[in-house]
């Protein structure tokens, strides 16, 4: 029998963290390795598994809490859960802010909420840890008051339902940059200076009508965190795998069948709905929770019946344990080093041009690597990526674990 305290959990999470710090933080982003770039636009590439895995992972834990939270009552659930969604969606808004003033020119200015000399730009609104608060926040309220199998009708009836907005609200290519519908709504609730604008226009990849399905992507994880705590021991929409007493089969085949059917369900539904991170299609929720529900159960495999346990899953397992300080720390630490500036030369026009710290270390030491401009970047991503873990390391070490 294994244990109930899955290892294997901490490690994926982990290995998501690390893998979201150092796709975010290339040497340049003009120079990148093809997999670590997000697909133009349709389409899957390895980086556009890391977000959903991560959600994902917020549901696995999940599954560990919302029975404790059911049994102090909905006072303590309302509590914690809004809590934890105001702090997480508020340090989101910090790091877009943060560090609240940049350089113009030869003085140093507030960053202010829109800005006076372009109206159309301010500080952005969305993104990436604002949707993990809403797309938890939704996710809990489901899981606390509903039984599984009504929790899998009601994703199911939102995929649906999102499907049918865009291909009905959206314009002659529902689901393209252009006729995409969650734009208009981003707009007009957020304002065009609090958007993302990456794509060369107003359009924001968190926005608040794809967070919709996201909130699915955390439904997902919460179900299969209860599937992993349960071994196999469901019957939600099949009877119970008479096949083998073990527990570790009834899990593992019951978690392989089931992300391959996910996989393969959004391949056909892909035909019609393409999979798609931007815009968070209903088919790239079914195919990256298929893939994540896969690879835990890979890792579970090795780490917990196999009892592979090396320096590997240490290195990741560090990272798990303080993941959101970690990710916050890898955004705001660049962003402040960028205040100081060092002397680099002057431009053509004579005008000194300055470098701060890490881009100092990016331009004179990695860049310097033997091979093409991408070596070089993908060099920086890995030593930023180790100083993280330096520090996770040295937190574990102290005991020091940072909760929100």
């Amino acid at each position: 029998m294994m244990k109930q305290r899955y290892y294997s959990l901490d490690v994926f999470r982990g290995a998501t963290v690390a893998l979201m710090i150092m796709v975010n933080n290339p040497g340049t982003w003009a120079h990148m390795f093809a997999p670590l770039k997000h697909a133009a636009w349709h389409g899957c590439s390895p980086t556009d598994l890391v977000f959903p895995f991560f959600l994902f992972a917020v549901g696995n834990a999940m599954s560990f809490v919302i029975p404790r939270l059911q049994e102090a009552g909905p006072a303590v659930f309302w509590r914690k859960v809004l809590k934890r969604t105001v702090l997480i969606f508020a340090i989101g808004l910090f790091i877009n802010w943060w560090p609240f003033i940049k350089w113009e020119g030869a003085e140093l200015v507030f960053k202010q909420w829109v800005d006076p000399n372009d109206p159309s730009r301010g500080i952005r609104i969305l993104g990436v840890l604002q949707r993990i608060a809403i797309a938890y926040c939704f996710a809990s309220i489901l899981a606390y008051y509903f039984k599984e199998k009504a929790i899998i009708w009601i994703s199911a009836g939102i995929l649906l339902l999102y499907w049918a907005v865009c291909a009905l609200a959206g314009g002659a290519d529902p689901y393209s940059l252009e006729g995409w519908f969650g734009t208009k709504y981003d707009i007009a609730i957020l304002g065009v200076p609090h958007i993302y604008k990456g794509e060369g226009v107003p359009f924001d990849p968190e926005g608040l009508m794809s967070t919709l399905p996201a909130v699915v992507q955390v439904v997902f994880g919460y179900l299969v965190g209860v599937f992993i705590k349960k071994q196999g021991q469901v019957d939600w929409l099949w009877s119970k795998v008479p096949a083998s007493n073990e527990p570790h089969f009834k899990l593992l085949s019951g978690m392989f069948v089931t992300g391959f059917i996910l996989v393969v369900l959004a391949w056909i539904w892909a035909l019609g709905f393409p999979i798609n991170k931007k815009i968070w299609t209903s088919s790239y929720v079914l195919y990256t929770t298929g893939l994540a529900t896969m690879t835990i159960g890979g890792m579970i495999w090795f780490i917990e019946v196999q009892g592979v346990k090396n320096k590997l899953t240490q290195f990741f397992d560090v990272f798990g344990k303080n993941p959101l300080f970690i990710f916050v720390l890898s955004g705001i630490l660049p962003r402040f080093l960028g205040l100081f500036r060092i002397p680099d030369g002057l431009a053509e026009d004579g005008t000194q041009k300055y470098i701060d710290a890490f881009g100092w270390f990016y331009k004179y030491v990695c860049a310097q690597v033997p091979g093409i401009p991408e070596v070089g970047s993908f060099v920086y991503s890995l030593c930023f990526l180790a100083l993280m873990w330096v520090i996770c390391y040295w937190l574990d070490k102290k005991k020091i674990y940072v909760k929100v």
